[in-house]
């Protein structure tokens, strides 16, 4: 029986620091597994269930949600399928239920291909690309968009991975975003007013414990951090997980939901999605790029694992 989430690609090395194994996807082209020298950095899934929460999923045309399944293009308005019942919206882009083609591979390496077509609410075509590598202290995942469309099409990439540092409770760790603001949303999940952080739940510059939150926010204002957006999980003994992603990356979603499908039942997970553009993008226009005819876009964020 094929599992739910189609081929499982097995990526593997050898370095400094043990194994580095990693499992990805056909389906969305999803990070379902990430250790080094066994300790696990992502929350995984079984083979034979579709991704939880949208676990580890590549979110292209645009990350998050879009208001009404609604934009305007040249003053026509674009009516995208409906994705998210509950509020109306549609969510999380238009690849999160594909099956990704390999184009190459190599023990430690995949690069997973699939296209946008035209389609209700999205009347153009891109090519995608996601190649997979393992490194040393984790994985770097590179992101390869072309338009193939005769006119400039509006695009976002985001990814879905969950965090996790094998051996501690979530609720364990310290969470670090260097974000300086924050989306105030409505009932919808869409934004509707940017705030700075100081002073709220949502400062998380200085670490805050996972398990005092309850987050499903989105941030802006990042910091770099050696030219790339750096957010960390951190044990007690200074042991940590790291998202990294170009500068490109100017917003992050957090999700902290404490009913995560586990191997020992439910419980506290942590969401880092690194986001070209925040929610409602194609209605704001905020971090949105127009990519002209036959222009190619590559960008790249990673995983990583160390001690402070």
């Amino acid at each position: 029986m094929p599992a739910a989430s189609g081929v499982q690609h097995r990526l593997n090395r050898s370095g400094p620091n043990g194994e580095v194994r990693a499992t990805v996807t056909e389906l969305a082209a999803g990070l379902r597994e990430l250790t080094v020298a066994g300790r696990t950095l992502v929350e995984s899934f079984g083979e034979d269930v579709v991704a939880p929460m949208g676990c580890g999923m590549v979110l292209v045309p645009w990350p998050n949600r879009v208001r009404d399944a609604r934009w305007t293009l040249d003053g026509t308005t674009q009516q995208l399928d409906v994705t998210e019942a509950a509020t109306g919206n549609a969510s999380h882009g238009l690849l999160r239920n594909t099956g990704y083609h390999a184009a190459s591979s190599s023990e430690a390496a995949v690069t997973l291909t699939a296209s946008v077509f035209p389609q209700h609410g999205y009347p153009f075509r891109l090519d995608t690309s996601v190649h997979y590598e393992l490194v040393d202290d984790g994985l770097r995942v590179t992101h390869r968009i072309v338009n193939r469309s005769v006119a400039p099409a509006p695009v976002a990439v985001g990814a879905h991975p969950y965090l996790a540092l094998g051996g501690v409770p979530s609720e364990d760790l310290v969470l670090t975003v260097a974000a300086d603001t924050w989306f105030e949303t409505d009932d919808r999940r869409v934004p509707i007013a940017e705030h700075d952080v100081t002073g709220t739940q949502y400062d998380l510059r200085s670490g805050r414990g996972v398990g005092e939150l309850a987050l499903d926010v989105g941030l802006g204002g990042l910091r770099s951090v050696d030219r790339a957006r750096r957010h960390r999980l951190t044990a007690p003994d200074g042991d940590f997980v790291e998202l990294w992603a170009d500068e490109v990356f100017r917003f992050v979603q957090v999700y902290t939901p404490a009913e995560f499908p586990k191997a020992g039942g439910p419980g506290v997970a942590v969401a880092i999605e690194p986001m070209t553009a925040p929610a409602d993008a194609l209605n704001s226009g905020t971090g949105l790029r127009w990519l002209e005819p036959e222009e190619h876009w590559t960008l790249s964020w990673g995983i990583r694992t160390g001690r402070s």
